[in-house]
Parts: C-alpha cells; structure tokens; sequence
C-alpha cells in the first residue's frame, strides 16, 4: 500500500514557525542556519556540500521546477511542500517567488578567506544591506579572492543583503564580522598593499602610482555610505586613491564606487 503524501505546510506548521524565527540575527547565530529566497540563489547554494539542509516550496513552483527538487533530494537536503500564506510568513521581499531554503552558515574565518590570491574586499561600517551585497556580487565577478565584513557593517545572512549578492554570497569566500582594523592588519600580512577609497584621497585611480600599486596583490577599504572612512581608518591605509569625478555629480553610489575600483586593475593600460 502506498504511503500518504505529505501535508502540504501552512504559516501555523510548527517547522514553519522555526524557519521565520531565522529573520533574527541572534537565532540564526543560536542555531546556525540561515534562509535564502528563489531558485537561483538555491541553485548556488547546492554547490556547497552539505550546505542545504531544508527547501521550502510551493506546490506551482514544484511542478514547475521539478528537477530542481530531485537535485536538492540528491544533495542530502528535504523539500517540504508549503502554501502560499507559509511562503508569505517566511519570506522578506514584497512578492515572495515560492521557494525558501534553508542553509548552515557559511562565513569563514579570516585566514581561511585571505588564503586565496587576488584583491581581498574590506567593508568597513558598511551598513546598507543592498550596498554590501552587491559589493559581495561585484567581488565575485572581478575575480576578488574574498570579502570581509568589518566594524559595524551589515549582517551577512540580512535577507536583503542575500539578495543582492543574487547567489555569489556562494562563490567566494566572506568574513562575517572582524574588527576593522584587524582586518586591515591581516590584509597587509598576506602579503597586500592596503588601499583606502577615498574621494579625497591623494592618489587618482588611473595614475602611475595607482597603476604600479594596482599590478600586485591589493586589499581595497570601502568606507560607509553616508560619511566614508574616518580619518583614524584612511591613515591605516598604505595609500588614499580617489575614483576621479569629471562631471556635476558630488559622488559615486558606494557599491558603484566599488566596482569601478575592484576592474580598475583590468583597464588600466587601455587609460592614457
């Protein structure tokens, strides 16, 4: 005899009710786990063995994704079958896309991160989730060898942070949560030369300077949005560079900036 499907879960399932107690930061350090929202970010994740544990989906998205399923079964990981009110409760986003995952934490430690070659990012104070995650995007697609979330900067696991890494939060090595300047600390005994971006820094991005210090291994600061860098911070750096502003505009967005900096290193011979 054939065995009964599975309940489809709703919002008051008490599995339901452990996965939205992840929204807060302190349960997802308690029990280390944390969510992740649509197929491509779940996609990312499966990667990573042993990462995914429980999946979340509706019985549209199932139907619709069916391999995907079958690639989370064959990863050690559940799929439950949940309605739409359960997806509502669990997600962050305005217009939830019916499928929640949940994950083991995957930040590592500051060795482990800075082991790797290439520019090593350090956010400092960087507390606009969507700015920090598509610092994380942008590192992972110049090739960066990790990100360092330092000081005050936002949670990692923040849901819109998540989603604005749009899945690279898989792809390269991040330090969630350091002392600022022990991240700089660290950064320079690797081996690199730290640089502070500053819009008054006393460098230009597409200088000689810039373009000999830019040919070895680099650790890039980035400054919070609202004010930059403190002082006490730039004067940490081996050098000040400023992205150059040849138009109205007072200054660049943060993530904008960052990108700039992080392929500045491809260009720079194509720059008279």
């Amino acid at each position: 005899m054939a065995s009964p499907p599975d309940p489809v879960l709703t919002a008051k399932s008490g599995r339901i009710r452990r996965a939205r107690g992840l929204a807060s930061r302190n349960s997802r350090q308690e029990q280390g786990r944390f969510l992740i929202e649509g197929a491509k970010p779940l996609e990312q994740a499966l990667r990573l063995n042993g990462c995914v544990e429980d999946v979340f989906m509706t019985e549209q998205f199932a139907t619709q994704h069916q391999g995907l399923a079958v690639e989370v079964e064959q990863a050690g990981g559940y799929c439950h079958l949940v309605d739409d009110g359960a997806i509502a409760a669990m997600s962050g986003a305005q217009s939830p896309q019916g499928i929640i995952s949940i994950c083991r934490l995957i930040d590592v430690p500051m060795a482990d991160a800075i082991a790797n070659p290439g520019p090593v990012v350090i956010c400092a104070n960087v507390r606009d989730p969507g700015n920090a995650g598509t610092i994380i995007r942008v590192a992972d697609a110049s090739g960066a060898a990790a990100v360092i979330l330092a000081g005050t900067s936002v949670d990692l696991y923040n849901d819109k942070t998540l989603r604005a890494t749009v899945g690279s939060v898989f792809s390269l090595p991040i330090v969630n949560g350091s002392d600022v300047e022990a991240a700089i600390a660290t950064a320079r005994e690797s081996g690199r030369v730290v640089i502070a971006a500053d819009g008054g820094g006393e460098t230009g991005l597409y200088s000689q300077q810039a373009r000999a210090v830019l040919a070895g291994p680099v650790a890039w600061v980035f400054g919070n949005e609202a004010w930059g860098l403190p002082i006490e911070i730039r004067e940490l750096a081996d050098h000040q560079v400023a992205i150059p502003i040849v138009g109205e505009a007072e200054s660049l967005n943060l993530a904008t900036a960052a990108a700039v900096c992080l392929y500045a290193r491809f260009g720079l011979d194509l720059v008279p």
